[in-house]
């Protein structure tokens, strides 16, 4: 979290560019690698699935 809130160069590119965004998931991670694994899968996740995880609409998301 302190790594995207601050306008360091570990700071992802869109948050040191542009000053309005809203954090809306996080989960914490016991290691970095397991963290970026996770972000990959949600990357590779539709629109749809990341709506419904980010609306908690569980039901939803095991649907897509």
């Amino acid at each position: 979290m302190r790594e995207h809130k601050s306008k360091s160069t570990k700071s992802a590119r869109y948050v040191r560019y542009f000053y309005s965004f809203e954090l809306v998931y996080s989960k914490e991670f016991s290691s970095r690698k397991e963290a970026m694994q996770r972000e990959y899968q949600l990357k590779n996740w539709t629109k749809a699935k990341k709506e419904a995880l980010i609306a908690g609409d569980l039901k939803l998301l095991k649907k897509l």
